[in-house]
């Protein structure tokens, strides 16, 4: 299993950055470069606990498809999404947030399994670790602008 643990600090308040993470609207917005959009489940406003997701995106030249649930959520606090179907082997992001010295930390764990055994282990290793990082970053560095211009 790999994981991805990002911290981004943002200077707006706990309760619009929450909100902003679980924006379905945002989320689109911050992987235009993947074409990324909703094919079923939720598919505007924000994220609640039970909700299922069926993202298609284009990574590595391909058109894929990613189905998450939102399994677990505390607002303003925590939410947790799962895959269900996908190209992963297994996968969940857990999103964290906290107030640190009047700004909101916000913190990625993001695990993920490949399949494939020995070569999605090398993917992982020369490309896919890399690749997640910079889109998880991406996302963050919009959400960051998103809520400081609040």
């Amino acid at each position: 299993m790999t994981t991805i643990e990002l911290e981004t600090i943002i200077a707006a308040p706990i309760g619009i950055c929450f909100d902003a993470a679980r924006d379905i609207g945002l989320h689109l917005a911050a992987a235009a470069d993947t074409d990324e959009r909703v094919i079923a489940g939720r598919r505007q406003g924000l994220c609640e606990a039970g909700d299922r997701i069926t993202w298609q995106a284009r990574h590595f030249g391909i058109v894929q498809q990613l189905s998450v649930e939102i399994t677990d959520m505390e607002y303003p606090r925590f939410f947790c999404d799962r895959m269900t179907r996908g190209a992963f082997k297994s996968m969940y992001h857990a999103h964290y947030f906290e107030v640190v010295d009047g700004a909101t930390c916000m913190k990625d764990r993001f695990v993920y399994e490949t399949p494939f055994f020995l070569f999605g282990k090398i993917f992982d290793a020369l490309i896919l670790r890399r690749y997640m990082t910079n889109f998880l970053l991406g996302r963050n560095r919009y959400l960051t602008q998103y809520c400081e211009n609040l």
